[in-house]
């Protein structure tokens, strides 16, 4: 049998392929960033910046500036995970049926990724590996975007008016989830300008025991190091937020959907926050906010995923045969067009 089809082209197929490939990516980096930070030790490129190892700056303070940088790092590749999973959600699911808000939401969280990388002109200090990282993610992210743009007559109008019904449970928390991710975006623009700025909160001081002065005569590269994971995970907590609100605002009502966030709010979410007692920075008003936005989004996905399970409700299935009910958000007309071939 003659099989003329070529081998490149047959494994990336529409495009989606590298989405997928750069989501799974973002997720096994964020698990090795976990896995690294939670062993207590810096990775080369950072004792080599510094000069000194983890063990030797660990001698100052009870080990809490390094307890400090962890808590960071930790937190960063929990929404790695989160991110990743929400691009594979994008991915298999709506940019398959050819939503253009799929597409869009791509674009608009992975812009702001890549760009939050030149927040390194804010403090100094270039991370190479982060560099050549991104440098090699890049070209992916890029390919899959092109293979898979909006062609002009290819489902329907780019114009999606996602209504507020206020008739159930589902669409209350519907607009808890939306205000949630919305603030994690908020959360990452903060993080991500005092990363670029002040790079630290009073509470954050108050824990080291330090101040930026000390730390400074310590060892001159040590605050922008520090500068570099803060607006780092600031970055990578605006992407995330983006490309949840999105899902949350324009996909219809799913198992899939409730579960992709789930999975993506617990990443996140649970990092961010378990992180703090296990090191002993337990300050009531620095975590008051990353604990609300994770009440009001579990209070959301609660009530978003009973009213899914409720009868006339039968998730992606339910979607396809039976359409949105009239207490539904509304979905969008181009996830009835057939799949990408």
């Amino acid at each position: 049998m003659d099989d003329e089809r070529g081998f490149l082209a047959t494994l990336i197929g529409d495009g989606r392929s590298l989405l997928t490939l750069t989501a799974l990516i973002l997720i096994g980096v964020g698990v090795f960033v976990v896995f690294q930070a939670s062993t207590g030790h810096f990775l080369p490129q950072d004792t080599a910046y510094l000069g000194m190892t983890s063990q030797q700056l660990c001698t100052l303070h009870g080990c809490r500036i390094v307890h400090f940088m962890v808590h960071d790092r930790i937190s960063f590749g929990g929404v790695l995970v989160a991110i990743g999973t929400v691009y594979l959600w994008l991915s298999e699911f709506p940019l398959r049926r050819r939503e253009r808000w799929a597409w869009w939401a791509f674009a608009i969280s992975g812009t702001a990724g890549f760009l939050s990388f030149l927040t390194y002109l804010g403090y100094g200090y270039l991370d190479t590996w982060h560099g050549v990282a991104t440098l090699a993610l890049a070209p992916i992210f890029a390919g899959g975007m092109w293979m898979t743009r909006p062609r002009a007559g290819e489902g329907a109008g780019a114009t999606l008016k996602p209504r507020f019904a206020f008739r159930s449970r589902r669409d209350v928390g519907r607009l808890l989830v939306l205000a949630a991710t919305f603030g994690i975006v908020c959360a990452g623009l903060t993080i991500m300008t005092v990363g670029m700025t002040s790079v630290f909160v009073p509470t954050d001081l108050t824990y080291m025991g330090v101040t930026p002065e000390e730390l400074r005569s310590f060892n001159a590269h040590l605050v922008p190091l520090i500068a570099h994971d803060r607006a780092g995970f600031g970055g990578a907590l605006v992407s995330c937020g983006l490309a949840m609100f999105i899902a949350a605002l324009y996909g219809f009502p799913s198992r899939s959907l409730w579960q992709a966030l789930g999975i993506a709010g617990i990443s996140g979410f649970g990092a961010a926050i378990l992180v703090h007692p296990a090191i002993g920075y337990t300050t009531p008003i620095h975590l008051a906010p990353a604990v609300v936005g994770c009440f009001v989004f579990a209070t959301g996905m609660a009530l978003s995923f009973s009213s899914s399970r409720s009868p006339g409700c039968g998730g992606d299935r339910g979607r396809q045969e039976a359409g949105p009910s009239r207490s539904a958000p509304l979905a969008p007309p181009e996830s009835m067009t057939p799949p990408m071939r």
